[in-house]
């Protein structure tokens, strides 16, 4: 007798081989029926099938098609070319990339003319998107170095003039020895017409071009940006990657926006959209459903290198302006400027302590220019000009620059919790800008530990400081920041970025040494509001920084 176990190999073993038996018969079956099957198909008689027909065209028009073939005929893609190095006798010029399968150039380089946008996701802003990066979208990028073949780009552009002027992006053209506009009536493979530079703008990007044209071109109608809201649907229209007459849609997503800090973004305060904008699309329109333009596209917010739904379009309003000063007898933009420079944003603390609600804080003051001339000082608050109040600093520099060079404005102002009034001339903005750098680069003598006062460190603040060393700038006063404590109350308000600078007052009392310093921080209360003015002693002139917040 087989053993127990011996019986269950036994029978696990003829299951499988019923199993395998089972499985064979049932694929010999199916083959046979499949080839049966496969074998009648010519017999099946379909006389009785209906052929299908191509229904004659529909006309399902909504708003966007009757925008897009209104408005394409006047969208126009800009070709430029930039020489070789060595066919140049000039500077080191920047090159775009605009054909997708050559891939990016290098884009480890920069110009040097431009300011740099945050690092990371607005891929150094317009430098390298849209014009020094991956898909430039014009007057950028790495030459060839080996002195070879001509460089191109491409971006879009529109016609606002019959007679052939064009707005665009300044980096579209920037640098061009060529460029050539390809109208959307021209047949593919056509180079373009050659145009010629009418006038430029870098503060907002934008160029005007003109073309010659024997008969009147079709033109764009211009928007009211004003008018535009969040939420408001608009198309984009362009060459993205050289791809003509794209035409993307989405909505308005913010208005007013800044994303340059400092001087270089006074003037760039975006409409933000969804609509789709990829290189190439620089310099083309953003259309609204009346079928106006209400921005040119500019830049778009990347950590791709692609549209991730975050575009920047100048509006309308602004180009206007611009526009109609480029066209003028003297081809460019002038600003009016009184010489001051300001904290864009101080903390709401400076607000309480200075005794202001609406109003911008002066940092510093150039020697020699118009409100300097009338008395103004650093410290002094802001708070109407010509009787119309004062709300924030993008306020008081649109309606400065308004003004022509040789006009006067009455500046009302805060000294000392005292209002005040002066006549404040306008001069050009350029060549105020060009006196305040001049003032801000120079040297304010030697830095370095200081040999005399004791080091203090006081907890409520969690600053140490020092008098300041011998060989400091003339007139400058103040203590030495040597170091700021990790999580400190100064280190949260922000004075870890500026450890080597000098405090010259805390809550509007001055600060001549440590004593004066510790006598005032001794007297601080919690809960109490705390500003630190703050100077930089390289650079005494540049202007100061207020700082401050609620102790503890």
């Amino acid at each position: 007798m087989k053993s127990l176990s011996g019986r269950f190999r036994y029978n696990r073993l003829a299951s499988a081989f019923t199993i395998l038996a089972i499985l064979s018969t049932g694929i010999l079956i199916g083959s046979v029926v499949a080839h049966k099957v496969h074998g009648q198909e010519s017999q099946v008689n379909s006389s009785d099938a209906t052929p299908l027909k191509i229904p004659a065209p529909r006309d399902l028009s909504t708003d966007f098609t009757k925008i897009a073939k209104e408005v394409s005929p006047a969208v126009v893609n800009i070709n430029t070319q930039i020489l070789p190095k060595q066919r140049r006798h000039g500077p080191h010029y920047m090159q775009p990339w605009s054909n997708p399968q050559q891939g990016p150039p290098d884009d480890g380089n920069g110009d040097d003319d431009q300011d740099q946008g945050p690092q990371g996701g607005l891929q150094d802003f317009f430098n390298r998107f849209f014009g020094m990066g991956p898909g430039g979208g014009g007057g950028a990028g790495q030459p060839d170095e080996g002195g070879g073949q001509e460089r191109e780009s491409l971006g879009s552009g529109f016609i606002v003039d019959s007679r052939g002027y064009i707005i665009t992006n300044n980096h579209v053209v920037d640098k061009a020895d060529r460029i050539f506009v390809r109208l959307a009536s021209d047949p593919e493979g056509n180079q373009g017409r050659p145009a010629k530079v009418v006038g430029v703008d870098k503060a907002t990007d934008i160029a005007v071009i003109k073309i010659q044209s024997d008969k009147p071109l079709p033109t764009v109608k211009m928007g009211n940006s004003d008018g535009a809201q969040v939420g408001d649907w608009v198309i984009a229209i362009g060459e993205p990657f050289g791809l003509a007459h794209t035409v993307t849609a989405g909505i308005i997503s913010s208005k007013n926006r800044t994303v340059e800090p400092g001087t270089s973004g006074e003037f760039q305060h975006f409409l933000q959209t969804d609509a789709a904008i990829n290189p190439g699309n620089s310099g083309g329109p953003l259309v609204d459903m009346a079928g106006e333009v209400i921005g040119v596209n500019t830049a778009i917010y990347t950590q791709s290198a692609g549209n991730e739904g975050i575009g920047f379009a100048m509006p309308s309003n602004t180009v206007i302006g611009v526009y109609n000063q480029l066209i003028g007898p003297e081809h460019k933009v002038i600003r009016g400027s009184i010489g001051i420079s300001f904290q864009p944003n101080p903390p709401s603390a400076v607000a309480r302590v200075y005794g202001f609600k609406s109003g911008v804080i002066i940092s510093a003051v150039t020697p020699g220019q118009p409100a300097a001339n009338a008395g103004l000082k650093a410290g002094d608050i802001i708070t109407t000009i010509d009787g119309q109040s004062i709300k924030d600093g993008d306020e008081l520099v649109n309606i400065i620059s308004s003004h022509k060079p040789g006009e006067t404005v009455d500046i009302g102002y805060l000294r000392n919790g005292q209002q005040m009034h002066a006549k404040v001339a306008i001069a050009d903005r350029d060549k105020v800008m060009a006196a305040m750098n001049a003032a801000a680069s120079g040297s304010g003598g030697e830095g370095g530990p200081g040999q005399q006062g004791g080091n203090v460190s006081p907890a409520r603040l969690g600053i140490t400081v020092q008098d300041l060393p011998q060989g400091a700038p003339a007139g400058l006063h103040g203590v030495l920041i040597q170091s700021v404590k990790p999580g400190s109350f100064a280190d949260e308000i922000g004075v870890s970025n500026f450890e080597g600078g000098v405090i010259v007052s805390v809550n509007r009392h001055p600060v001549r040494n440590v004593q004066e310093f510790q006598t005032i921080v001794a007297g601080l209360h919690s809960g109490e509001d705390v500003v630190l003015e703050i100077v930089d002693p390289q650079h005494p002139n540049a202007g100061n920084e207020y700082l401050g917040g609620t102790l503890p």
